[in-house]
């Protein structure tokens, strides 16, 4: 067959010219047009996507900062810490320092830290999570109150990573030691206050069948005319100095509390009805010299009414206190008596 016969019957040469591109120039172009939208359109999706997580980021940091909430993770192998932004902010730490485990030690005072270390060694052991509320300080010497919570990755039977949450809350703490405060001690005077004193006293009339205690009540003398005349605020600063001076007066066994207004207890630990007429006559003098607050000079006496408590119940002993100290305050300013039974003629 001839050259001109095989190109006629659709045979193509045997050699001498390649295979022609199946594809066009135009064909060309059209695939690489529909790769370049394609491509456009997965790198606004991926675009779209990375600015949804950096508003996803953003709320979350802000959330986190309004909560006091910090991320926090460890790698046990390299004791390696990875922390959110909220972490380093609540110990007052760069946000761009990479850490280790033993720098954020030293920032738990002992009793802390060895707490803490308890509690995560055993939570390691056991593979099991835990929470523990503890104290830090941070680099300028400040104090906080922290929240964590652990959970704890394995791989197989092993502990590999621990992760949770690092919460401030210095400000719960704050509120709840308050609240605990006050539910003790007079928020102006700081001595303590009527529930406390009524709640050993009860103990030491419980107890002091063996021992001999001795309760005091005490009132003010001139106190009134001193508030009425001058001001609650003058007031105020004469029941503090009347508190510091009967408080010194005592020993640091006793138990000296502000009941309310004007009137002040004291619970003598010690034995004996000499050592409390001796700690009367103390408490006295300690309120004899005139006050001073601002350019005022005033004059407040003490009135005392006493009472053992060998052998009485608590309200019975404030009953008979409370009789010896009217006794007192009519016998005249600076005074005290003991409390003496009336013994009826039969």
């Amino acid at each position: 067959m001839s050259s001109a016969e095989r190109r006629q019957n659709g045979h193509a040469p045997a050699s001498g010219i390649a295979a022609v591109d199946p594809y066009s120039h135009d064909q060309t172009a059209a695939a690489v047009a529909r790769l370049t939208a394609v491509i456009e359109a997965q790198a606004r999706t991926i675009g779209h996507y990375e600015s949804a997580m950096a508003r996803s980021r953003e709320v979350f940091e802000r959330a986190s900062a309004a909560a006091r909430l910090g991320l926090w993770e460890c790698d046990l192998a390299t004791e390696t810490l990875q922390w959110s932004g909220g972490t380093y902010d609540m110990f007052d730490i760069a946000r761009d320092r990479p850490l280790k485990r033993r720098q954020c030690l030293i920032r738990y005072p002992a009793e802390s830290l060895k707490t803490l270390n308890e509690v995560r060694g055993r939570a390691i052991a056991e593979r099991t999570g835990f929470n523990l509320d503890t104290e830090i300080e941070t680099p300028t010497g400040g104090r906080r109150f922290i929240r964590i919570t652990a959970t704890v990755e394995c791989a197989g039977n092993r502990a590999v990573r621990l992760f949770g949450l690092k919460q401030d809350i210095t400000e719960e703490h704050d509120r709840w030691q308050r609240t605990r405060y006050l539910a003790e001690f007079d928020e102006l005077t700081g001595l303590a206050n009527r529930h406390q004193f009524r709640t050993k006293l009860s103990v030491a009339c419980d107890t002091d069948g063996e021992a001999g205690g001795t309760l005091m009540l005490l009132d003010l003398d001139g106190f009134k005319s001193v508030n009425d005349s001058l001001g609650h605020a003058i007031g105020d600063e004469c029941l503090k100095e009347a508190s510091r001076r009967i408080a010194a007066a005592c020993d640091a066994g006793d138990v000296v509390a502000r009941l309310g207004g004007d009137e002040f207890a004291v619970l003598v630990v010690a034995e004996g009805r000499a050592s409390a007429t001796l700690l009367a006559r103390k408490i006295a003098a300690a309120m004899a010299p005139p006050m001073r607050v601002g350019w005022r000079h005033f004059q407040v006496g003490v009135s005392i009414g006493l009472v053992a408590l060998r052998g009485v119940g608590s309200a019975e002993a404030l009953e008979q206190a409370d009789i010896a100290l009217y006794a007192a305050k009519a016998s005249g300013r600076g005074s005290f008596r003991w409390f003496v039974p009336v013994r009826l003629r039969g």
